[in-house]
């Protein structure tokens, strides 16, 4: 029985855990990245210090952006590994939340472990301690329970080893995963015990292929059947399960056009006949417009947010909705028939069962025409004069091509992501990386770290407008430490374009969403100098020739490169004209804030509860 703290045993624990999923077996947590305080640099610090190569640590520059390191990872191995995150009690551990945030609305696993106050409460208060008069028991960690999937504090060493096996349960359980926290209070954290040698025994977790229920899947195929209009809706489950062969064949074989969420973005390749790409708020026209005749929608591990169904405004009243999700609660949604299992299984069932049907011939031929229509609109914002300025549509549009079949984008908030779900042609269900369930300002060069480190192989493009940017620029300095090349593409222009945007919509009038001095005089900032200033190399450009052969040299070369581009943020790409619901002020003193009152109450009525009898 070996004799060690409490840290020292959960690194290694951590060490020897694997995952497991048809044959293919890999470390389940791969290394740690954490910032010390005295929290934790005296238990997980040393423990990490002394455990070298069997749980490597990496230093990043904030909490949040280890976070959103850890989840990009995740993200890329389909969940089937993932990064641990360590940091001090008070602000460390709060400053965790908000990743944490994002990873369990974005269902991908993350473990973090914040340090906490004494135990023992024998120094009461420490310093950073939150001192709550109801209970001696709170402690600032509390916060991050409603953001996790499981949490827990470990007051006593005996209680070490059932929350280490409750994590690794939720952190491979593809219906249940999310981040998991396990808070350690600094003073149990240097406290040794004697464990039983079993704790530390190599553990693989199988990460299972859950078959759906044979009635359920008749149910479905009895539905998909009577279709004469159907469309697949391919959320984030189907790249996660790897069912982007098994969605092929179920779309080639009955004439069943494709319709990608965000995270569902390269389930079919652009290019294929039945492909129409982006669907919702931020899609394409073909998809909308097939969407809004739709008879019957298969979702294939979608969660249906309201970008995906326009607010509930997309999909017409005689809809029916075939659901296959790995989490009965999406595919409870919609009223739809629900077929609870492996995504990649489920529809290789549901292929069978709908031996012998497809659609006509005349239907796939109104897909080819709206596919085709559309694709000459992307073509033309997707390009520009090489000698003029760059609009950020030709910006995407240089990228795409940069990056070939392999490359992958990353990219997060503000206006650049309803571009890029437009207008990017993926070819590789891994080429887009999009975080758009949480849309963090910040995410876009922290999750390409992730990436980079999940795929070392691939060149990682991250594109990040200057509003997130400046919300987290120091993980630049993450990247240039680690040898983490990166090619980032920092698009300017001067404020918050989507915002904007969105602002004017609703007689907000633009608030606070340009760069402006209180004069309304524009901010000396420098975009530029401060990345350099961070370690990266930098290429300014101003026209679209500059810009392309800029990417070429940051592709080419060994260190993370930052392409400074200017933009206006006044210029909009292409409009899918699908409704968002954002509720705008009832009552207005101006003949804007009115109007958009009037539009609001509008797009509002052609909402459908989509509500069936049972």
């Amino acid at each position: 029985m070996p004799r060690l703290t409490v840290a020292q045993a959960v690194v290694a624990f951590l060490a020897r855990q694997f995952s497991e999923r048809d044959g293919r077996r890999q470390r389940l947590i791969p290394a740690c990245f954490g910032i010390f305080g005295h929290g934790n640099v005296a238990g997980l610090g040393e423990a990490l210090a002394t455990a070298g190569a069997d749980l490597p640590y990496h230093l990043c520059r904030t909490e949040q952006g280890m976070v959103h390191t850890a989840a990009a990872y995740a993200r890329m191995t389909d969940r089937l590994s993932t990064l641990a995150c360590t940091t001090s009690i008070g602000p460390g551990a709060t400053n965790l939340v908000t990743g944490a945030a994002g990873a369990t609305i974005n269902r991908l696993p993350v473990l973090l472990l914040p340090g906490d106050i004494f135990a023992t409460r024998v120094a009461n208060p420490v310093l950073q301690e939150l001192e709550d008069p109801r209970s001696y028991d709170v402690s600032v960690t509390d916060a991050l329970r409603p953001v996790s999937r499981y949490w827990d504090r470990i007051n006593r060493p005996e209680q070490l080893p059932a929350a280490l096996l409750a994590a690794m349960r939720v952190l491979t359980d593809p219906a249940e995963t999310g981040a998991v926290t396990l808070a350690l209070p600094q003073d149990v954290q240097v406290e040794a015990y004697d464990w039983p040698d079993e704790l530390f025994a190599e553990r693989v977790w199988h990460v299972p292929r859950p078959r759906a229920d044979e009635a359920a899947l008749g149910r479905a195929a009895a539905i998909v059947r009577t279709a004469r209009r159907p469309l697949l809706v391919a959320g984030g489950g189907v790249i996660y399960s790897g069912a982007t062969g098994a969605l092929r064949r179920f779309a080639e074989e009955h004439g069943v056009p494709v319709a990608e969420s965000q995270a569902g973005t390269g389930a079919l390749p652009h290019g294929h006949p039945l492909a129409l790409g982006a669907i919702g708020v931020t899609g394409t026209t073909a998809a909308n417009e097939i969407a809004a005749a739709a008879d019957v929608v298969i979702g294939v591990g979608t969660r249906y947010s309201d970008f995906t169904t326009a607010s509930g405004t997309l999909f017409g009243d005689g809809a029916q909705f075939v659901n296959l999700n790995v989490t009965r609660f999406d595919a409870a949604k919609l009223s739809g028939t629900q077929v609870v299992g492996d995504a990649r299984e489920s529809l290789t069932a549901l292929d069978a069962a709908c031996a012998g049907w497809a659609t006509e011939p005349t239907y796939r031929e109104s897909v080819t025409r709206l596919r085709e229509r559309w694709t000459a609109v992307a073509d033309h914002a997707r390009h520009a004069d090489p000698d003029a300025p760059p609009t950020q549509t030709a910006v995407i549009g240089a990228v795409n091509d940069a990056a070939g079949p392999r490359g992958v984008v990353v990219c997060a908030a503000g206006s650049m992501p309803g571009d890029l779900h437009r207008l990017w042609r993926s070819r590789d269900p891994k080429s887009y990386h999009v975080e758009y369930g949480y849309s963090c300002m910040g995410y876009e060069i922290a999750g390409g770290i992730g990436v980079k480190l999940a795929a070392p192989e691939r060149e990682v493009f991250v594109l990040v407008g200057d509003g997130s940017y400046l919300m987290l620029p120091s993980e630049l300095a993450t990247a240039v430490a680690e040898g983490v090349k990166l090619v980032v593409v920092l698009v300017d222009n001067a404020g918050f374009a989507s915002i904007g945007r969105l602002s004017e919509s609703v007689g907000a009038h633009r608030l606070g969403t340009a760069y402006v001095d209180r004069a309304g005089e524009p901010l000396p900032i420098d975009l530029g100098a401060n990345a350099a200033s961070l370690g990266a190399d930098l290429i300014r450009v101003s026209t679209m020739e500059q810009l392309r052969a800029a990417l070429a040299t940051a592709a080419a070369a060994t260190r993370t490169t930052v392409v400074h581009v200017r933009t206006d943020r006044f210029e909009a790409g292409p409009d899918a004209d699908a409704w968002w619901d954002v509720p705008v002020a009832e009552v207005s003193t101006t003949d804007q804030g009115r109007a958009a009152r009037a539009g609001y109450e509008a797009g509002r009525k052609t909402r459908r509860t989509h509500l069936r009898p049972a």
